[in-house]
């Protein structure tokens, strides 16, 4: 049994890569692998593939993103713009919503 990996960061969030090739890049999160610890972000880590023909797709070399490791990103809060690590935080309603380690602003609606 493959365990989970716990994380704040969720699809379409914005995110910064942190280390590795891409590092620097911005985009954002198209698909969280909780079972991998990874996630699929736009236009970042690209690799190529080539692929045959087949009577669905016509063959030829494809671009398309590879997963990141989820501790190889951080999210990019838009106040400090810069990479930032993300809290949990109660409000007094009972909700529990996620801010921003830095600035202490609210980032779920």
């Amino acid at each position: 049994m493959t365990s989970m990996v716990k994380t704040r960061i969720r699809r379409d969030d914005e995110v910064v890569v942190i280390a590795g090739r891409d590092k620097g890049a911005r985009g954002k999160v198209i698909k969280v692998l909780r079972a991998d610890g990874s996630v699929l972000v736009a236009k970042v880590n690209m690799i190529k593939r080539h692929t045959r023909q087949t009577e669905h797709n016509s063959g030829g070399i494809i671009e398309k993103e590879a997963p990141l490791n989820i501790s190889n990103v951080q999210y990019f809060c838009a106040k400090c713009k810069t990479g930032v690590r993300l809290g949990v935080k109660a409000l007094e309603d009972g909700r529990k919503v996620r801010t921003c380690r830095s600035c202490g602003e609210v980032l779920d609606s």
